[in-house]
């Protein structure tokens, strides 16, 4: 759904803080299965909203899975709940696993994922429909009424509540303010005209990641899955205006002032040495990018482009939510809905928000925009904010990533051209339509 068309449920967000920020199984999650304790997912809360959780001598061991960046933040949170909880003795085993990844490394085998985990929201109807997910059954109506409507959307599937939303995420650009002015990276055309010494790439862009490269078709008004992202039979990316943002996009890689290709290792590195003027990223990468530049440290909303037909347009972005989850197979779902929740809490928000610069979904600090405008990336991240869509979490989005990088490294590669770039397109498009498997 476009955020512009959501603007009392967003925008009050953006500034305020509702920013944007693989086997099966048949056990919990969805009406269909079974939940840990053996009660349908429908009726887990029959034993977990009314179990007083493990015995008091029992050692509880709980797995917890979280981003490369978040491990020490998250080891610290663990810490402190088990500080909170002496009545329980907890041990606790962490794994390195990203929230775009989760998904994919719970559903090899839900009985040997983590206990708790984060996940980026247009995976929760995926998770759901695997039974891989633990119903929320304690404190839901607390945690509904402290957390943004957005991101409680994104952690709810049919009314029910999957997950603790705790962090609110779109892409923007940081730029060196040395070597770019504040009219400059309005256009990205005057981007790229610039002659910088010492420069050897005035736009850094993760052109064959899907999630970044929507930006280009959003941007000229494309949809995917149709404008509330609800419809898993439209894609129009291979319409008259997709067929110019490719023929932008062709254009761009050709420009040796273009970073095609850049990853978060290629944007830091560079911002380090000196190399980037500007690029597109989010707030996990700002702390990295503000030690860089220092005084020259900048991040606005993304740039304009103009298409073939003349026409000016402001580039778009996806947007999510991070959500921690609760293994449907847990053998202490008390517990685990209880680290779950605290890991999520304000004070956690909180902190991300301060240490991190990470968007919180709590209304409380949402509504502290003076707090929250003060941190430039974050304060980008609610300009863009209005120009975001927000990711769907439908199952046939599951089609759309590997297509999105084939048509973005098709392009890099120069094997996309403009002679058969509708060809390209209506391939793309019919593979991010093609009937699940």
């Amino acid at each position: 759904m476009k955020i512009r068309k959501i603007m009392t449920a967003i925008t009050a967000a953006a500034m305020a803080g509702v920013m944007f920020a693989g086997c099966s199984s048949s056990n919990g999650g969805s009406s269909a299965g079974s939940s840990a304790d053996g009660s349908s997912a429908a009726n887990n809360s029959s034993s977990a909203a009314n179990d007083g959780g493990a015995a008091s001598d029992e050692v509880i061991n709980l797995t917890v899975w979280a981003s490369q960046e978040g491990q020490e933040s998250t080891k610290a949170m663990c810490d402190a709940f088990a500080a909170a909880n002496p009545d329980k003795k907890f041990e606790f085993t962490y794994g390195v696993v990203s929230e775009a990844d989760a998904q994919k490394e719970v559903l090899k085998d839900v009985s040997a994922a983590a206990d708790v985990f984060a996940f980026a929201s247009d995976q929760t109807a995926t998770l759901v429909e695997a039974g891989a997910l633990y119903r929320v059954t304690r404190n839901k109506d607390q945690i509904v009424a402290e957390n943004t409507e957005a991101s409680i959307a994104a952690a709810s599937i049919d009314g029910e509540l999957y997950g603790y939303p705790h962090i609110s995420d779109t892409y923007f650009m940081y730029y060196d303010k040395s070597k770019l002015t504040e009219e400059d990276v309005q256009s990205l055309e005057a981007i790229m005209s610039k002659d910088i010494e010492g420069v050897t790439t005035n736009f850094a862009f993760d052109t064959d990641n899907g999630w970044y490269q929507t930006a280009f078709f959003f941007g000229a008004g494309c949809t995917l899955f149709g404008p509330d992202g609800t419809d898993p039979t439209q894609c129009d990316f291979n319409n008259e205006r997709g067929y110019m943002v490719g023929e932008y996009l062709i254009d761009l890689v050709n420009n040796p002032k273009y970073g095609a290709n850049f990853d978060d290792s290629l944007i830091r590195a560079g911002f380090a040495d000196g190399t980037i003027a500007a690029a597109v990223t989010g707030t996990w990468n700002a702390g990295d990018i503000q030690a860089s530049l220092g005084d020259n440290y900048a991040a606005t909303k993304l740039p304009t482009f103009t298409l073939s037909n003349g026409e000016t347009v402001q580039m778009g972005s996806m947007a999510n939510f991070k959500i921690m989850g609760v293994n449907s197979e847990t053998k202490h779902p008390v517990e685990a809905m209880e680290l779950a929740e605290w890991l999520t809490n304000k004070e956690n928000q909180k902190y991300r928000f301060e240490n991190r610069s990470l968007a919180p979904t709590n209304i409380e600090l949402s509504n502290d925009t003076e707090a929250l405008s003060s941190n430039i990336a974050v304060a980008a991240l609610a300009q863009q904010a209005q120009y975001a869509t927000v990711q769907t979490s439908i199952p046939q989005v599951q089609n759309f990533w590997t297509p999105a990088e084939a048509f973005g490294q098709e392009i890099i590669a120069g094997t996309c051209t403009k002679d058969n770039l509708q060809e390209k397109l209506d391939a793309y498009v019919n593979s991010v339509l093609a009937t699940l498997g």
